[in-house]
């Protein structure tokens, strides 16, 4: 599967309840498993305006279908190529 890094804007996001983030949570996990297909999401950050989502599907189209089910923006989708970090100066 491909990874993707998907930005979804949402002003106040960072205000969020531990309770609202629970519901959103619960509503990707269970179209997630509604798809019938390859898909995981891996983890999502929240900043004041924004959640940035990591997620591991065949192909942007399945991460649309899943943005859409569950009534998430997309403000833009990019397939990640290579990731690096402090080791890959090793």
């Amino acid at each position: 599967m491909k990874k993707f890094i998907i930005a979804r804007k949402l002003p106040g996001a960072g205000n969020m309840t531990p309770d609202e983030l629970r519901t959103i949570s619960k509503t990707s996990v269970d179209v997630v498993s509604s798809l019938n297909k390859p898909y995981t999401w891996v983890e999502s950050f929240v900043t004041d305006d924004a959640i940035y989502c990591i997620h591991e599907a065949e192909s942007e189209d399945s991460i649309r279908e899943h943005s859409t089910a569950c009534r998430f923006p997309i403000n833009g989708v990019e397939e990640v190529r290579v990731v690096i970090g402090p080791q890959t100066a090793l």
